[in-house]
């Protein structure tokens, strides 16, 4: 008979290498389509957000690490413009006092750096930033669905940005 001595060293969390910030996925049924979105969730840690960590006027991916990717089955209106069913990356430019940017590339699966370009954008509108109470992780959220309606909304800090979506889509 053969024993093993094996040494535990205590647990600690820090040893298992989580990330600052989590992973997530949601699905949100508008109507007959389905969108999903997969991102990274960074934590804000009191630092300063816009026009600090995420600088004006430059674009960034709204999350962390790998671009976010949102998806849907059937073609959408993104704040009235039309966006074919497929894959995509989501990429914001953030301004200080004027609406922002909100682009889709079809740069689907990329890193958050560098931004794939506008060569690679599908595309473009501008929505204007709202005031919201504070939230310490960044959220990809769906506060209204109504039918064939919904907002998506960015939200981290105090700062919302509220995307009006409409599912024309209608089975023959």
């Amino acid at each position: 008979m053969v024993a093993t001595l094996a040494l535990v060293a205590p647990h600690d969390g820090r040893a298992q290498g989580y990330p600052f910030s989590q992973r997530a996925t949601m699905s949100q049924d508008v109507a007959l389509t389905t969108i999903k979105i997969a991102y990274g969730r960074p934590v804000a840690r009191g630092r300063a957000l816009f026009g600090q960590l995420v600088p004006w006027d430059k674009v960034w991916h709204p999350g962390a690490d790998s671009a976010t990717i949102i998806s849907f089955n059937h073609d959408l209106l993104f704040e009235g413009h039309t966006l074919k069913a497929g894959e995509y990356s989501l990429w914001l430019l953030p301004r200080e006092a004027k609406p922002w940017t909100v682009i889709f590339s079809r740069a689907a699966h990329t890193f958050h750096t560098p931004y794939p370009g506008e060569s690679e954008d599908v595309l473009r509108f501008d929505v204007s930033p709202v005031t919201l109470s504070h939230m310490e992780t960044m959220a990809l959220e769906f506060p209204v669905v109504l039918r064939d309606e919904a907002t998506l909304q960015f939200h981290w800090g105090t700062v919302g940005l509220p995307i009006r979506i409409k599912s024309p889509y209608k089975p023959d």
